[in-house]
């Protein structure tokens, strides 16, 4: 974890800033204030916020059990603050938050989209693979076609897992079998 930073899970008062964060990345999808406020309410459990010393958010991931495969863990954003990039947060606050949720909800691994010219989150996910030694599937799970809106990429699916790390985490806790 970057000094000066700490982990935290998201806060209704935090659905502003992440929307701010998300907005000011230039590279995410922005959705609406009111989501991130929703995300804060209803998915705090499966999301993560890093603090400076002031309390304030500077990075986020935001992230959703996939119904129909609750061992998964979804992640639908990840952002950080233009003055903390380069120091590693995106990494911390992804393991933090996989651990957390093996820990707490039972999780063996992660998905998250990417569109083929985003060359950070490419690398983010993949080093993670790496880290957890955990196997890395891709597949274009949304064609840029099926979208309304003109000029959306593709969407990579990254299938992550299952994750040693986050089964015995898991399981030490007690976390669903």
């Amino acid at each position: 974890m970057p000094e000066g930073l700490k982990l935290d899970i998201p806060r209704l008062e935090d659905g502003a800033a992440m929307w701010r964060i998300a907005r000011d990345s230039r590279t995410l999808d922005l959705n609406s204030s009111y989501s991130y406020l929703l995300w804060c309410r209803d998915f705090a459990d499966t999301s993560v916020v890093a603090r400076d010393a002031g309390g304030d958010p500077v990075g986020f991931v935001s992230g959703y059990l996939r119904p129909r495969s609750p061992r998964t863990l979804v992640v639908w954003q990840v952002a950080v603050d233009e003055a903390q990039r380069g120091r590693g947060l995106a990494a911390a606050m992804l393991d933090g938050l996989s651990s957390r949720v093996a820990a707490t909800l039972g999780i063996d691994g992660i998905e998250t989209t990417i569109t083929p010219d985003n060359t950070a989150s490419n690398r983010l996910f993949s080093r993670y693979a790496e880290r957890h030694s955990a196997p890395l599937e891709r597949e274009v799970l949304f064609e840029a076609g099926v979208f309304p809106d003109e000029g959306h990429d593709s969407e990579v699916l990254y299938r992550i897992g299952p994750a040693p790390s986050l089964v015995a985490l898991g399981q030490a806790a007690g976390g669903r079998p």
